[in-house]
């Protein structure tokens, strides 16, 4: 046995992904030529992650606009002015809101899955964002003819089929996506937004028997754009309850950004689902400082003091490059920051006697 060690989901792109995509905005190449220069940043991910041991690979969304918006991308009835994301340095996201019905996918994440798995000779993850983040699209004022209840429909029916669709075709794990979490507890201290979200959720994850839930995830941290949060400020502990209500069978908890980590795996060993894997985050992807071996080793220690090792993993606390624009962080660190988490988990592991 061996501790499990997975990415989160985003890497930084490289320079030639980052002129080509400028060059397609522009009109200056094909959408043939975007997509040869998507597929050799895919191929060269997947070959350096194989290449530095990790067991488990992923296409590090190369090929998306963002984490939150690859389905929507060519949806006509979208419109600019949805809710506002704002982050702890000044500048925020914004989504864009529906103006029309049906809700419908454009585009599915089993085709970024079967590019990866064309390079990969080792298990690939998928990511895909939670039905809760996408049900932020639907305005305040409605939408006549499509009432909100009727898109909770459409939406849970497409997120289903876009998870369903990776189980199928061989997804290692199909890990949802759900920075929305925390940040909801800033935006509505009550809970409540949080409490639809949790429903939300658990209407499409209660869809998959068992096995398939024990190969589903859900992810959660404070954000990570351009080197700054959107809600770390808030206890986490308000979240935690919550968060393991959900019927996933994987948990990936940012940790490493925490001031107070011990706390944070206290309310976790108090509330983990018995049959749940818990992969804790052991690298900071917004620290421009590499961490070492042993400071991953030591994290992982840390965590192994309140949680069976037997169900513990670790992870980074999120993507390094959520939305395609942020090259806050380099490749080079981003590669060298996972390699530390690699060493650093198989460290501790045997420290363990895993």
């Amino acid at each position: 046995m061996t501790m499990p060690t997975e990415q989160i989901g985003s890497i930084p792109r490289p320079a030639s992904l980052l002129a080509a995509m400028a060059a397609h905005e522009a009109g200056g190449i094909g959408d043939a030529a975007l997509a040869a220069a998507q597929d050799e940043a895919v191929r060269d991910t997947i070959g350096r992650l194989e290449e530095i041991g990790s067991p488990v690979v992923t296409d590090g969304e190369q090929s998306k606009p963002s984490f939150v918006s690859y389905p929507i991308a060519g949806l006509a009835g979208l419109a600019p002015g949805g809710v506002a994301i704002p982050f702890a340095d000044g500048h925020q996201r914004e989504l864009p809101q529906l103006t029309a019905a049906p809700f419908r996918y454009q585009v599915r994440a089993e085709g970024y899955l079967k590019a990866a798995q064309r390079h990969a000779a080792v298990p690939v993850k998928q990511a895909v964002i939670a039905p809760s983040a996408l049900s932020l699209l639907y305005p305040a004022a409605g939408i006549d003819g499509y009432p909100r209840e009727a898109f909770l429909d459409d939406l849970a029916d497409e997120a289903e089929a876009d998870i369903r669709g990776l189980l199928d075709a061989g997804a290692h794990v199909v890990q949802l996506d759900f920075t929305e979490g925390r940040l909801s507890l800033k935006l509505d201290p009550s809970g409540g937004v949080l409490d639809e979200f949790i429903a939300l959720n658990n209407r499409v994850l209660e869809r998959f028997s068992e096995s398939e839930r024990a190969r589903i995830g859900v992810h959660t941290c404070p954000g990570g754009d351009l080197d700054s949060t959107h809600s770390l400020d808030v206890d986490y502990v308000g979240l935690l309850p919550k968060l393991f209500q959900l019927k996933a069978g994987r948990f990936y908890v940012q940790l490493a950004s925490e001031a107070e980590p011990d706390k944070v795996l206290a309310a976790i060993a108090d509330r983990l689902p018995e049959d749940a894997l818990i992969f804790v985050g052991v690298i900071d992807p917004i620290d421009p400082r590499v961490e070492t071996p042993e400071q991953v080793s030591d994290r992982v220690l840390a965590a192994a003091r309140h949680l069976p090792a037997d169900r513990l993993g670790t992870g980074d606390d999120c993507g390094f490059s959520p939305f395609a624009d942020d090259t806050s962080t380099s490749r080079e660190v981003a590669f060298a920051k996972i390699r530390a988490r690699i060493e650093g988990t198989a460290l501790a592991a045997r420290r363990l006697g895993l």
